[in-house]
């Protein structure tokens, strides 16, 4: 976008009804906690099995948040 490079993060539930959708220039534990925080405090739950594309700035962001998801 406008030359810089971009990163979409997007919350799928398993319906795959999209939740959330996010463009952000980085990919560090600082990017990763602002939607997983936003989502946990909209939804209220905690999820049991969390799939990404296992960058390890997601691993830092649920120890921050106290998550055991089962992370695929």
């Amino acid at each position: 976008m406008n030359g810089k490079r971009m990163y979409p993060w997007r919350a799928i539930d398993q319906d795959g009804k999209i939740l959330d959708v996010l463009v952000q220039a980085k990919r560090d534990k600082k990017a990763a906690l602002k939607p997983m925080g936003k989502l946990l405090k909209r939804s209220g739950l905690v999820p049991r099995t969390i799939v990404t594309d296992k960058l390890r700035s997601y691993a830092a962001a649920f120890q921050d948040l106290g998550l055991t998801a089962r992370h695929r």
